[in-house]
C-alpha cells in the first residue's frame, strides 16, 4: 500500500478479507480489496481492553469496513487465539513447519461474522523450559515466504516486542525458541518504578541509550539498574535519558544473554519487526560483533497470514 493508511472507495457489493496480528498491547487489521491492502485500522490488545469481549472489539475495527465492503473472511493470529482470545487454538509443537501450523487453525464465529484463527507454536526454550508464542509465528512464515533462503540451513530469527522470541529454525521448521521478557518489563520500569523520577526534563538522550548499552554487556543487570535513578540524582540526567538508558540497558543485556545461550549458533541474524525497535537491536547485536539485517514485520504477517488464507481457503 502506497501509504499504509490510504481506504479505496468500495461499495457493500465489494468482496474483501481482513488480516489480522492481534497482540497483547494491541490489535492491528487490514483490509485487502482485490488481494491489495487498501486501508489499515489499529485497536486495543487482548492484555488491554478493559474487560470488553474481544468479538465485541472486533465488531468495532470492522464496522466501517462492513459499511462499505462484503467482508467475505477474516483472518487472525496472535492472542486472538489464546484462552482469553476469540476461542483458544491449541498449541503446535515444534518442530513445527507451516502446513502442520496451517491445520492446527480453528475457525469460529465471531458474532455474525466467521473468522479463522491461527495456532500458536509450544516449546522447550533452549534451558528445558516450557515456552510458547502467539503471532510471531506466522510473522515467520510469512519471512519464509518472502525470502525462501531463511527456509534453507539454521537460521537465527529474533523479533523484539513486548516478549522478545529468539528463534531456531531449521530447514523450515521452527525447532526451538526463548522468549525474553524484554519489552514488558521495560513499561513496567517505566511506569511503576522510581527509576525514571528522580530528576527534570524529558529530552530523550542518545547518550542514555548508549551508556545502557554499555551497562548491559556487563552482565549484571540488576545491580545496573539503579544507575538510571543515581544519574538523575548525582549527575543531573533526565528522565528522559535514564529511560533511554533502561532500553539500553536491558537490550543489550536480553543480547548478551541469548548470545552467552547459542554461542554455537553461527550465521546471520534476522530481525523482525517494527523498523524503529529493530534499529536499537540492530545497534545492540552490532556491538557486539554479530552481523544481522532486519525485515519489516506487517510485512511479515501479512505474508504468514496470506499462508494460512491460501490454505483455508483450498479446504
Amino acid at each position: 500500500m502506497a501509504d499504509g493508511h490510504r481506504a479505496l472507495v468500495g461499495t457493500v457489493t465489494e468482496a474483501a478479507r481482513v488480516l489480522c496480528d492481534w497482540g497483547s498491547t494491541r490489535l492491528r487489521a487490514f483490509l485487502e480489496v482485490g488481494g491489495i491492502v487498501s486501508d489499515r485500522r489499529d485497536g486495543p490488545g487482548v492484555a488491554v481492553a478493559g474487560g470488553e469481549p474481544p468479538a465485541r472489539i472486533l465488531a468495532s475495527v470492522l464496522a466501517p469496513w462492513r459499511a462499505a465492503h462484503r467482508l467475505d473472511r477474516v483472518f487472525l493470529c496472535g492472542m486472538a487465539g489464546s484462552r482469553n482470545g476469540l476461542v483458544e487454538v491449541p498449541y503446535v509443537r515444534t518442530p513445527a513447519e507451516v502446513q502442520a501450523w496451517r491445520r492446527g487453525a480453528r475457525r469460529a464465529p465471531a458474532g455474525d461474522i466467521e473468522v479463522s484463527v491461527a495456532a500458536g507454536i509450544a516449546t522447550e526454550n533452549f534451558h528445558g523450559a516450557p515456552d510458547v508464542m502467539r503471532g510471531e509465528e506466522t510473522q515467520i512464515f510469512g519471512a519464509l515466504r518472502l525470502d525462501r533462503q531463511l527456509a534453507r540451513g539454521c537460521r537465527l530469527i529474533v523479533l523484539p516486542g513486548t516478549h522478545s522470541k529468539w528463534v531456531l529454525v531449521r530447514d523450515a521448521h521452527i525447532a526451538r525458541f526463548q522468549t525474553c521478557l524484554t519489552g514488558e518489563l521495560f513499561d513496567v520500569l517505566c511506569r511503576h518504578s522510581s527509576l525514571l523520577r528522580a530528576g527534570d526534563g524529558l529530552e530523550a538522550g542518545e547518550e542514555g541509550f548508549e551508556a545502557g548499552l554499555r551497562a548491559g554487556a556487563r552482565g549484571d543487570l540488576l545491580a545496573s539498574l539503579f544507575e538510571a535513578r543515581a544519574a538523575q540524582l548525582i549527575g543531573g540526567r533526565t528522565p528522559g535519558w535514564a529511560r533511554a538508558f533502561l532500553s539500553g540497558l536491558l537490550i543489550s543485556a536480553e543480547v548478551a544473554g541469548m548470545a552467552r545461550a547459542l554461542e554455537s549458533t553461527a550465521g546471520e541474524v534476522t530481525l523482525i519487526g517494527e523498523p524503529a525497535l529493530a534499529a536499537l537491536y540492530l545497534r545492540a547485536l552490532t556491538d557486539r560483533g554479530i552481523t544481522a539485517h532486519a525485515l519489516d514485520g506487517d510485512r511479515c504477517v501479512l505474508a504468514g497470514l496470506h499462508e494460512l488464507a491460501a490454505a483455508d481457503e483450498r479446504g
